[in-house]
């Protein structure tokens, strides 16, 4: 009779050892880009990781300190930030950011090597870094190695020297170069590169001009960039290790990449289970505003448009033309402007518009005064759009953000325009057709409700995922076996070779054939006349 109690507690005791096996994990973080956009997904997973009882030991470019995660976090801090957008406009010759909407593809590309490269380096210099580099004791010390995936690489050493495996997250969602990390093909026929600005349904043209966009970064990473990540991953790992690995190679041995991004605001693709999903992992419920900004959203009886450029492109730098031009429509609506501008001391400001220096964007779009989101089409602000259900005017700038806001025009709930070419017409027509078709409105209430139906919270799933390499000392087991073939295997080019020699050498045995056929008949003929 006691059987049921007794089974009941080795059930207990089973569960309990597999929960103790990852309870108060030692995660190792490097979050060493300065990117502030891209600390909005870092911040929500280590304040999950922290909640769930894990220890966190990350190397950041900015302090976590005003999250208070209290004796389980303990923080590196990169000192001071490094400003890449500096090289970058040095590089180009570019004044401010409105002027990358002139950048090539090529360009973007440059642009993140340089960024990537002069990033990694100075965080690897800091000398608290260089200490955990160098310590000795590194059995044990950690579990897991938790990296971002953006240009990077030269940290996924650290996995090496402590003998961990490596979880990496994405702030910008699929790549068309992380096929090439996984395994898998990715077709170019209707997967778009993240930089160029098609949707899934391409022309033959645009199929052309993705395959080429995409096949040179390939080509470019492999020739050029990761030559150069390599170098910088000898000179500061080379002293502690015996044979420092190739970054190509410590991009195969992740066991999971945890990507921001989520159906339907991403194109579907052949994927593979160690790619996990986990797109709004930043949006929590919406906290109440400052009393300000809600009493003047309260009152906007005609409803409000948010304004905001994001984190990188500020709108205190727009030109002198187009802010005039701006002020002048916003001040000839009915509706209220509510606008991130960075310097609030602006002349002339319309009574309908309100300007702040930071303004607290998920709270804002969550209001139900908010008919138009005006964005520059960041991931992380065109999925707080969608969760929150407001149509958007997209004025993208440079890489994936003229994707996000074709995906959304496609989708049919934005309006998407090119910043140089914004006319006072243009830019109050858009604006009417985002508030009063209520089209728009309607499709994203439909895409919100398809992006926020989803098995399992999206922070959740992420602290999972980690769990579930810590629990089996990575995930083998997931990795496709495509990243052990020859490129020639692995396009099945052998195959294909094999195919046509044999095709090739059964038509010339053929060919032959009938010659000699042929030959053995008309000798056959001749010896009858003669």
């Amino acid at each position: 009779m006691q059987f049921p109690s007794v089974f009941g507690l080795l059930l207990v005791g089973i569960l309990y050892s597999q929960l103790e096996s990852t309870e108060g994990s030692k995660i190792l973080a490097v979050y060493a880009f300065p990117g502030k956009s891209h600390f909005m997904m870092h911040t929500a997973l280590i304040r999950e990781l922290v909640e769930s009882g894990h220890q966190v030991t990350m190397v950041t470019a900015f302090t976590l300190a005003k999250e208070q995660l209290g004796s389980n976090y303990t923080e590196i801090l990169i000192e001071p930030v490094y400003d890449f957008w500096h090289d970058v406009k040095l590089n180009f010759g570019a004044q401010h950011l409105f002027e990358l909407t002139r950048m090539t593809n090529h360009d973007f590309l440059k642009m993140l090597e340089i960024i990537g490269l002069k990033t990694t380096e100075h965080a690897l210099r800091q000398p608290k870094v260089q200490a955990l580099i160098n310590a000795e004791q590194k059995d044990g010390v950690f579990d897991l190695l938790l990296a971002e995936q953006f240009y990077q690489e030269a940290f996924l050493a650290l996995a090496h020297l402590y003998k961990i495996p490596v979880v990496t997250t994405s702030t910008l969602g699929y790549e068309n170069h992380m096929s090439q990390m996984m395994g898998l093909i990715t077709p170019w026929s209707f997967v778009p590169h993240g930089f160029m600005p098609f949707t899934d349904r391409m022309s033959f043209l645009e199929r052309v001009r993705n395959s080429y966009a995409s096949f040179y970064e390939d080509m470019d990473r492999l020739l050029n960039y990761f030559p150069k990540m390599d170098a910088v991953t000898r000179e500061f790992f080379g002293p502690v290790l015996a044979e420092v690995p190739k970054v190509k190679h410590m991009e195969r041995e992740i066991s999971v990449m945890l990507l921001n991004s989520h159906a339907p605001l991403t194109t579907a693709r052949p994927t593979v289970d160690a790619m996990v999903a986990v797109g709004g992992m930043h949006i929590y419920p919406p906290k109440p505003l400052p009393t300000d900004m809600q009493a003047f959203l309260d009152g906007a009886t005609e409803g409000a448009i948010f304004f905001s450029l994001g984190s990188n492109v500020q709108s205190k730098d727009m030109p002198a033309e187009m802010l005039r031009l701006f002020l002048q429509v916003f001040g000839s609506l009915k509706q209220r402007v509510l606008w991130k501008f960075e310097d609030e001391s602006i002349s002339q400001l319309p009574e309908n518009v309100m300007v702040r220096k930071w303004l607290p964007q998920a709270d804002i779009l969550a209001h139900r005064n908010v008919k138009v989101f005006i964005t520059h089409g960041g991931l992380f602000g065109t999925q707080e759009g969608v969760h929150y259900a407001v149509p958007m005017l997209g004025i993208p700038f440079y890489c994936d953000q003229h994707l996000n806001m074709n995906k959304a025009v496609l989708g049919g709930y934005a309006i998407s325009l090119h910043f140089q070419s914004i006319t006072e017409q243009i830019l109050r027509h858009s604006l009417e057709q985002l508030i009063h078709n209520t089209t728009y409105k309607e499709n994203v209430q439909r895409v919100s409700d398809i992006f926020r139906d989803r098995p399992q919270e999206p922070r959740k799933s992420a602290v999972y995922w980690i769990e579930y390499v810590i629990r089996h000392r990575g995930a083998p087991h997931m990795r496709s076996a495509g990243l052990d073939l020859n490129w020639f295997q692995f396009y099945l080019l052998d195959v294909i070779a094999f195919v046509a020699i044999i095709s090739l050498a059964g038509f010339m045995a053929l060919s032959l054939a009938i010659r000699l056929l042929m030959g053995s008949n008309k000798k056959h003929k001749k010896a009858k006349q003669n």
